[in-house]
């Protein structure tokens, strides 16, 4: 199939961009439609409440994989071929999903599921690519939207859909819609071919030299995986919170509450724009006093109180829009720090905070299980507080560099 070359500054079209940013959240909610789901999964595949939790662990576990070996391919083979291929191997193993009655298959696909999701992270250097330097931050931030509105919606709309069609149906939808948008970016996707000659060894072994040799990425990814961190203790802890008294909420409920944190991904654009003007120091030291203000929040007014779930509605939104605009202004940060190894920068970066997610949401579940909410909370307030002692240090290297200078 003929397709035309990566276009021009000027050709950059609004609607490619928009089509960027639909694609990445309509392949990143595959991460997170089962988190709601694992009790219905578990029962009907035969998993113990113990072992259901494994079907979001190695679908996160897969994508962590992909984003080590998958993504940095991006450097170095045509771009659009790599997302087609991801994205058609991603749709048979969801459509496989769907009708699979054992335990062990459904695991391995939940597994090849998060590697074929990877293809979101293909996209975003991708968009980078595609983009003039001055509104290259934007133009991230509007696909960063896309994505992060995937992650949002993911959880309440298959709570949604295995309330009135049963599980399964959420996995022949995502099949469904990741097969078109195949279709679909065949045909709007502009080809890129990498000019970089690496053999695929020493693309893996760079990668190791890229973390060590670049600061900017170990701090920009150190401050993500703190708030991301934050990010996945709230949501995972939250249902729980929630279903308890003495709120009581139904799922669809949560759900309902879920989708109300979706506003703060409006952030992402507005934060792409202030990094294009050189605002990004500034502006993430707002992202994660944002972030620690809104762990803080519920802790200020009881749960009996009538206003507690209107605390905790502010509280999800100012946490999203906090993760919003900080995730932007650390890949606005590296995708300006050299064309020829976005992919591999990108895979480490999201490499990196998904791990601190993942501490985070265990961190969670053990302190809610042990301390109740409030430690919960008090863990999510304690890893922004971290990044926000690491960011202060740039102002202390700033002032040395001053006084040599």
């Amino acid at each position: 199939m003929h397709s035309a070359s990566i276009p021009t500054e000027k050709s950059v079209s609004p609607s490619l961009i928009f089509i960027l940013a639909a694609a990445c959240g309509i392949i990143a909610a595959n991460l997170y439609y089962a988190q709601p789901l694992i009790g219905s999964i578990g029962s009907t595949i035969g998993l113990s409440s113990g072992t259901a939790a494994l079907i979001v662990t190695l679908t996160q576990v897969g994508y962590g994989i992909g984003l080590l070996f998958i993504v940095p391919l991006g450097d170095i083979l045509e771009n659009r071929k790599l997302i087609l291929s991801s994205l058609l191997l991603t749709a048979a193993v969801l459509a496989i999903a769907a009708v699979i009655k054992s335990a062990i298959l459904f695991l391995t696909a939940s597994l090849v599921i998060g590697v074929g999701s990877v293809a979101a992270q293909i996209l975003v250097p991708y968009a980078a690519h595609l983009s003039p330097e001055a509104v290259r931050g934007r133009n991230v931030g509007n696909v960063m939207s896309g994505l992060l509105l995937g992650i949002m919606l993911a959880r309440p709309i298959s709570s949604l859909v295995a309330e009135y069609m049963g599980w399964r149906a959420i996995y022949f939808i995502s099949a469904a819609l990741i097969f078109a948008l195949a279709l679909v970016l065949a045909k709007a996707l502009p080809s890129r071919k990498p000019s970089t000659a690496t053999a695929y060894p020493a693309l893996l072994n760079s990668m190791l030299h890229l973390l060590k040799a670049t600061p900017a990425l170990r701090r920009r990814a150190i401050y993500h995986a703190c708030v991301f961190g934050t990010f996945s203790l709230f949501w995972t802890t939250i249902p729980l919170v929630l279903t308890s008294p003495p709120f009581h909420f139904t799922q669809k409920e949560v759900a309902l509450f879920a989708l109300v944190g979706v506003m703060g991904a409006i952030v992402a654009p507005a934060a792409g724009r202030m990094a294009d003007r050189g605002w990004v120091r500034p502006a993430t030291g707002w992202a994660l006093a944002i972030v620690i203000f809104s762990g803080l929040l519920p802790l200020l007014v009881p749960s009996s109180s009538a206003l507690a779930v209107p605390i905790l509605v502010v509280a999800a939104i100012l946490l999203d829009m906090g993760v919003s605009a900080n995730m932007v202004l650390g890949q606005r940060v590296i995708f300006s720090l050299g064309a020829e190894f976005r992919s591999r920068l990108n895979g480490l970066y999201m490499a990196i905070f998904f791990l601190g997610g993942a501490i985070g949401s265990a961190a969670g579940g053990w302190a809610y299980a042990t301390g109740g909410w409030e430690a919960a909370l008090l863990i999510g307030i304690a890893l922004p507080a971290i990044a926000m002692a690491y960011y202060a240090t740039e102002f202390s290297r700033l002032r040395k560099k001053n006084l040599i200078d």
